[in-house]
C-alpha cells in the first residue's frame, strides 16, 4: 500500500488516545463487572463490527486458507486473550497511570523476539533505549521501591501489568508472521472471535444490569475502544512506516496521565488524579524517550554518521 503519512500519523494518533484513555474508563466499570465478563462484551463487539464490514466486503478469511497459519491464530488468540485479561484484572490493584508505563515494555519484547526469531541484529540504539528505559522505570517507582521488597495489592497490580505487556508480545508476533497471507482486517476478526470463544464459559452476562448510567457509558467506550484502537493501528501500520507508528503509540503512557488529570480536574468525584511526584513525572518521560529511541534511533545514528 502507498505510504500516507498524514494518514498514517492521524491513526496512530488515534490508537495512542483510545490507549491511553482505555484503562481510565475501565477503572470505573471493574467496580461493578468482572474481568473476564467485561472482556468478553469488548471483544464481541468488535467482531461483529468487523464481521459486518469484512461481509460487506465479501473479504470473509476461511478455515480452507488457515492450513499452516490456523496455528498462528490460536497463537495469536491466547496473546491477546492473556494481554486482555490480565491489564483489566491489573487495574482492580493499580490505577490507569501504573499500568500503563509498562506498555513500552511489548516494544522492546518484539525487538528481542526480532533477534531469536528473525535473527535480527539489537543496534546500539536500541539497547541505549532498554537502558533509558529500565532508568526511566526506577525514576518512576522512586518514592515506592520499598513496597516491592514484599508481595502486596501494589506489587502484585505492577506484576501482572508487566505480564500483561509481555504477553502481548505473543499476539504482536502472531500477527506480523500472519500478514504474509491475510490483512490486518481479517487477522484481528479471527483473533477476536477466537477470544470470544475463550471468555465466553467465564462471563457473566446480567453484570452489565448492575451498572448506573455513568458506567454504563463507560463500559459502551470500554467496547467501542477496542474496535477503533486495534482498527486504527492496523491501519497506521499499512499507510506509514513501522517505526514512526511505535513513535507514536509509545506516547500512550503520557496520554493515560494526561487524561487522568484532565478527568479528575472534570469529575473529582469520579476520577482521581495520578499521584505521582515530579521525579515521577521525569522517569515517565524518560521511558518514553528510551522507547522513541529504539524506534528511530538508527535513522538519527545514521544522520550523525
Amino acid at each position: 500500500m502507498k505510504q500516507q503519512p498524514v494518514v498514517g500519523l492521524l491513526f496512530a494518533l488515534i490508537t495512542a488516545i483510545a490507549w491511553g484513555t482505555l484503562p481510565i474508563a475501565l477503572k470505573q466499570v471493574l467496580a461493578n463487572m468482572n474481568t473476564q465478563t467485561i472482556v468478553w462484551y469488548r471483544f464481541i463487539t468488535a467482531s461483529v463490527v468487523l464481521f459486518i464490514i469484512l461481509w460487506h466486503k465479501n473479504k470473509l478469511p476461511t478455515t480452507a486458507k488457515l492450513g499452516y497459519y490456523g496455528w498462528l491464530a490460536i497463537i495469536g488468540i491466547v496473546g491477546l486473550a492473556g494481554n486482555f485479561f490480565l491489564f483489566n484484572n491489573a487495574l482492580n490493584y493499580i490505577e490507569p497511570s501504573i499500568a500503563q508505563i509498562f506498555i513500552p515494555l511489548s516494544s522492546f519484547g518484539m525487538l528481542i523476539c526480532g533477534v531469536f526469531v528473525f535473527k535480527e541484529k539489537l543496534g546500539v540504539h536500541q539497547k541505549i533505549g532498554l537502558v533509558l528505559l529500565l532508568i526511566g522505570l526506577g525514576l518512576f517507582f522512586n518514592d515506592r521501591l520499598a513496597i516491592f521488597t514484599e508481595l502486596n495489592t501494589y506489587s502484585t497490580g505492577v506484576f501482572i501489568s508487566i505480564s500483561a505487556a509481555l504477553v502481548w508480545v505473543v499476539y504482536g508476533m502472531a500477527q506480523k508472521l500472519m500478514l504474509h497471507k491475510f490483512s490486518s482486517q481479517q487477522i484481528l476478526f479471527m483473533i477476536y472471535l477466537g477470544c470470544v470463544f475463550v471468555f465466553m464459559p467465564f462471563a457473566e452476562f446480567s453484570q452489565v444490569e448492575n451498572l448506573t448510567p455513568f458506567t454504563f457509558g463507560c463500559f459502551i467506550y470500554c467496547c467501542l475502544n477496542t474496535l477503533f484502537g486495534y482498527g486504527a493501528y492496523a491501519e497506521a501500520l499499512n499507510r506509514w512506516e513501522v517505526s514512526k507508528v511505535s513513535v507514536v503509540i509509545t506516547l500512550v503512557p503520557l496520554f493515560t496521565i494526561l487524561f487522568s488529570h484532565l478527568a479528575h480536574y472534570i469529575d473529582p468525584s469520579d476520577f482521581i488524579a495520578p499521584e505521582l511526584n515530579t521525579i515521577s513525572y521525569i522517569g515517565a518521560l524518560i521511558v518514553v524517550c528510551g522507547a522513541v529511541l529504539s524506534a528511530i534511533g538508527h535513522k538519527l545514528f545514521a544522520y550523525r554518521a
